[in-house]
This record gives structure tokens, sequence and C-alpha cells, in this order.
């Protein structure tokens, strides 16, 4: 075949698939970049430039040789380096609280309610001495605040006895007042009271006597269908008066109070915490005629307003009480006329015992009525009916 049809027949077919070509749409017309899986990223190094040259200075002294420095990869972006740090850094170990040295430890952990030491601290850790080695010093111009000082069991206290007007200088001691006890007597009284909004009326008799050096006061009321209740108080006979061994009291069963002078305690039968015991402390019977005695001493020491504080113990517990002197009344008993100083008892809590007595002079200050009001209305009336020998 000539040669000249032949590249003439090529040259048509060549022409004849472009136009073919040209009027079909490819599928990346549309966006001429390549897809996301055929892209290349290639990095160079830039090379940083390089410091100012510093001005000439004059020669130093050779250094030590130091070790290569690493280079450094460049700076990652703000977010890639926040969760690196997040990632890399451990969270800051919280230190222990101190044994809080600057704790003041209650009252009950210096001295417990027997007025007995408590156990021995455990040390400090040392932690705690570092701590206050390095406290910076404290600034001179700033006033010092004093520590709270821990208080003293107030139970074993003496008596106090504080003149009209009160706080002015302190009060006085278990040594600082005389007594003078009353002989021994009977006292028998008509009771009339409420018990549970039930009236009722009873009888009651005082026994009291002593040796001068030992006494017992004994106690007794009883009424129809409530039966008997009795007090009684033993102990010793002493320069301030009665030092009080042993109280009991007993209705359906006795329940007592031991006094440990020696110790400065009081214990209960009925397993109730021990209270501790000063000197003068008293119990509920014995109160009675300690306070007659400190009157009888020294009656123009007592005017009216002066007050009377000393430790009262019942047969479960022990309180600090109170008695006001009110002054002198003329009672109208069923032993006849009698005059009498009045005393009360000024309670410290909303459920206190309110009592009060009257102690007539003609009976060595002997209780000749007695009445004692509970917190619920409930109340206890004695009003002398007649005395003789026990």
């Amino acid at each position: 075949m000539p040669r000249r049809p032949l590249l003439v027949l090529t040259a048509l077919v060549l022409a004849l698939h472009w136009l073919v070509l040209q009027g079909m749409p490819m599928a990346w017309d549309s966006s001429p970049s390549l897809p996301p899986a055929a892209q290349v990223f290639s990095t160079r190094s830039i090379a940083p430039t390089p410091p100012a040259a510093a001005p000439t200075a004059p020669p130093a002294p050779p250094a030590p040789a130091r070790p290569a420095a690493v280079r450094k990869k460049p700076a990652a972006p703000p977010a890639t380096q926040h969760a690196a740090k997040a990632a890399t850094e451990l969270p800051p170990t919280p230190s222990a609280p101190p044994d809080n040295p600057g704790e003041v430890p209650p009252p009950d952990a210096v001295v417990d309610t027997a007025g007995t030491p408590t156990s021995e601290m455990p040390e400090k850790p040392d932690a705690d001495a570092d701590a206050v080695a390095t406290a910076p010093a404290p600034d001179a111009s700033t006033p010092a605040i004093p520590s709270p000082t821990v208080p003293d069991n107030p139970l074993g206290a003496g008596v106090d006895i504080s003149p009209p007007g009160g706080a002015t200088g302190p009060a006085a001691d278990a040594t600082s007042f005389a007594v003078r006890l009353p002989a021994p007597v009977r006292l028998a009284f008509d009771v009339s009271g409420q018990a549970k909004k039930f009236n009722y009326s009873a009888s009651a008799e005082l026994f009291w006597q002593h040796d001068g050096s030992r006494y017992e006061a004994r106690q007794e009321i009883s009424a129809f269908l409530l039966g008997t209740r009795s007090q009684g108080s033993v102990g010793q006979i002493t320069a301030q008066g009665l030092q009080p061994e042993r109280f009991a009291d007993r209705s359906r069963s006795e329940q007592a109070a031991h006094f440990d002078h020696a110790q400065g305690r009081i214990t209960f039968s009925a397993n109730t915490p021990q209270a501790a015991v000063g000197p003068g402390a008293q119990d509920r019977l014995s109160v009675f005629i300690q306070l007659g005695a400190m009157l009888a001493a020294d009656p123009g020491r007592f005017v009216p307003g002066t007050q009377v504080t000393l430790t009262t113990a019942s047969a479960r517990s022990a309180d600090r009480w109170t008695f006001s002197i009110e002054g002198q009344e003329t009672l109208d008993l069923p032993a006849g006329p009698l005059l009498a100083w009045k005393l009360q008892r000024l309670p410290r809590r909303d459920y206190d015992q309110k009592a009060e007595l009257w102690l007539a002079p003609d009976l060595g200050y002997m209780p000749v009525r007695i009445r004692l009001t509970q917190a619920n209305g409930d109340f206890a009336d004695l009003r002398l009916r007649n005395s003789g020998p026990p």
C-alpha cells in the first residue's frame, strides 16, 4: 500500500478520536486539584537568623567545658503544647494537714470528770517542727493574741461567797469562813405537794445527830398510796463543817454517791460518770445543815443579796449550786410563828430544780421550811410541825 494514503488515514483516525474526547466531561473537570489521598507534603528546614554581633568586650577567662547543646525541636502549636503538658505532668500531691498544732484541747482532754490527768499526748511529727522553724517571725507592730486557757473543772472548786453587788475581788475559798453546828434534833414536818398533776399530803421527819467528829442526817417522806422516800448523809465534821462520805437516796431501790476526798472525786453506784469534789462540797441533804451552820457562825456576814456557791451532789451526779440570801421572814407554821432567814437556790438552766429554804435562829439555824419545785411544776412543801430530841 502506498505510504501517502496510509498517512492520510492515520491522520483522520487521530482527528476523530480527539473530537470524541473533547465532547465527554471528565470526573476531575470540576476540581483541578488531586484527591486528598494523592496530596503530597514536603518540608524543608530554614536556618535561623544569626544573632547580631555583641560589642567587643575584654577577654574573659576560659569557661569550663560544657556538654554539647541538644538541638531543640520546633515549637508545637499552642493546642499541641497544652495537650502534651497535660499528658506528661503529674497532679500535685496534696500535703497532709498538720495535727492542729494551735488547737486547744477541750477541758475534758486535760482533766476528766474525776479530776485526774489524762494520758500523755503523742509527740508531734517532724513535719510540724519544720513548719514552725520555717514560719516567718511575727510582726512586732501587731499585738499578740493570747492563747485561750483551759478552765479548771468547776466541780473541784471550793465554796464561793460573793457579797451583794457581787463580782468585786476574788471569791472566798472553803477555809475563809467559820461554822457552828446545831445540836442534835428531830424535826417533824407536814408536807403538801403535787406529783404528775396529782395533789397529795404527806408527813416527813428530819433526824440530825453528831458527836463532834462524825455526823448523820436522815430525812424520810411518807405518803398514803405513794410509799416512802428517804435520803441519808453520813460523814466527818471538820473545821469547815460537814464533809460527806456517803449520800443515799432510796425509793423503790437505793442509789448512792461516795465521796473520796483524798482522790478529789465522787463515784456513783448508778455507774454515771465520776465527778470532781473540792473543799466544802456537800450532798442534797447535808447542804441545808451546812448553810445553817455558816449563818449561825457569822450572821452579820450573810446580809441580803449575798450569794453562796458550792458543789452539791445527788445520788447520780454533781453540780454547782448557788444560794442567794433573801432576808428574814416570819413564817406561820403548824408549829407556830417563827422568824427565819430565807435562802433561794438560783437555777442556772431551765430544767434545774428550784429550792427555797428557811432557817430559824431559834432552832440553831436548822431548816423549818423547805420547798422544792421541779421544772414540770411538781413540788413538795415541808413545813415544821414540831421538834424534839432525836
